[in-house]
């Protein structure tokens, strides 16, 4: 199986060099989406496309059988400006392969793009594997797994690769943003005049800072709220503030919806709090689910993870896992190990084998 599984690496690290190559932010993948349309087609795959998001069914695919959804995401953050290769230029040295979107998330893209070609001449004997190349994860857009899940057959179960390093991530954090606003009254500096908004706004951002959630969970521990940026409606400095904005990123644990997270925050602060969404809510797979027994049987570990990821607009469980490590995720001169993309190949295609649904 080495062989079969070095050939695959070959493909998949050659096809990450074309997708780092192309610039896919979010919302303009269209070009990767192209790549990706051709790549398959060119291995005797059909694809199909909705929007910037391509998937497919394997050649034998049997209505009749349970289905098993491998998903990542094609976009990418824009490169920040502490890089010092160029971002779009893929460059192998000493083991690594450097570019924007490299290890997040083209490594575990590519990973399972190979792992859907290897079962895809394979008649499915338990269920059938579909491939999902998705948008908009980076800004959890609506354009992308969200919008495509309905226009795919319905989803038993999922792996969606991120860089975890091989390690299960069995739960994630749910992710909730606040737009916060402490109203006072305008008023001259000089005459202490007014009613100065930010020190009301600091009044709150402290509570953000040292309130406790009480409960812990074990796998992702306690809810996590911390305070992003902060902003007044004036730039004149003799002018006391009557609005001062800020904004809250709160990182939710499965033992709390956001419900109760924001009926506690209102509970306790002065200003007006708005919620940009729920849509990203915590989420856990059973750990005596198929996917984690396999992944227990190969020894894998598992884990919490505290970041979001487009796991939690799945309605089925799911499995994240991939090659790579989250912390080089959004950083200059990104890169990944080009032995986490053929051990990345071969993790997943030992789980697909092991997996009974």
């Amino acid at each position: 199986m080495s062989t079969e599984i070095n050939k695959l690496a070959t493909k998949a690290i050659s096809l990450l060099q074309q997708l780092i190559a192309t610039p896919s932010f979010s919302r303009e993948e269209h070009l990767t989406a192209d790549l990706l349309e051709k790549f398959l087609a060119e291995e005797g795959i059909q694809p199909n496309r909705a929007g910037h998001n391509v998937w497919a069914k394997g050649k034998h695919f049997d209505p009749t059988l349970p289905c098993l959804l491998l998903n990542s995401h094609h976009d990418t953050v824009k490169p920040n400006k502490g890089y010092t290769l160029d971002p779009f230029i893929p460059i192998e040295k000493e083991g690594k392969l450097f570019g924007l979107g490299s290890n997040d998330a083209g490594g575990p893209l590519v990973s399972l793009v190979a792992a859907f070609l290897y079962f895809s001449d394979i008649k499915p004997q338990h269920y059938n594997i579909i491939l999902a190349a998705t948008a908009e994860e980076e800004i959890s857009g609506s354009n992308g797994i969200e919008m495509l899940l309905p226009l795919m057959p319905a989803m038993n179960c999922g792996i969606v690769g991120e860089p975890t390093l091989l390690q299960m991530a069995v739960a994630e954090r749910g992710l909730l943003v606040l737009d916060c606003t402490a109203q006072g009254k305008a008023g001259h500096a000089a005459r202490n005049e007014g009613e100065n908004a930010l020190y009301k706004a600091i009044k709150d951002i402290d509570w953000f800072r040292s309130f406790r959630f009480e409960k812990n969970s074990e796998l992702l521990g306690p809810v996590k709220m911390t305070v992003t940026s902060i902003e007044t409606d004036n730039k004149a400095h003799n002018v006391v503030p009557s609005e001062c904005h800020f904004v809250v990123d709160i990182r939710i644990n499965e033992l709390y919806t956001h419900e109760e997270v924001m009926d506690t925050v209102r509970s306790h602060v002065s200003s007006q709090v708005q919620p940009r969404g729920s849509r990203l809510r915590s989420t856990m797979i059973p750990m005596d689910h198929p996917l984690v027994i396999a992944g227990k049987d190969l020894g894998l570990s598992y884990y919490g993870s505290p970041t979001a990821s487009d796991k939690a607009l799945m309605p089925f469980p799911a499995l994240k896992l991939g090659p790579g490590d989250s912390a080089r995720s959004h950083t200059a001169d990104e890169y990944i190990f080009t032995e986490e993309i053929r051990k990345g190949i071969e993790t997943y295609i030992e789980i697909l084998k092991k997996v009974v649904l």
